[in-house]
């Protein structure tokens, strides 16, 4: 572990959990709302083969009306 990232780890520990509350709403605003997860990085592996391989649909071939 980085020694910045054990020290805000340590100081966090040292918290109310009120505290570990806000601070923990303060870091999730910070972070982007749209990283990739490893589940979503396999997934878009799974969609890029299927296109290479040609399984995919148009979407033209898709009745989106009904």
């Amino acid at each position: 572990m980085p020694p910045t990232t054990k020290t805000i780890y340590d100081m966090v520990e040292l918290l109310s959990d009120r505290e570990k509350e806000l601070v923990y709403a303060l870091i999730n605003r910070l972070l982007p709302d749209d990283i990739a997860t490893p589940d979503d990085l396999a997934d878009i592996a799974q969609a890029r083969a299927e296109y290479e391989r040609g399984e995919t649909i148009p979407l033209s071939n898709l009745n989106l009306n009904s």
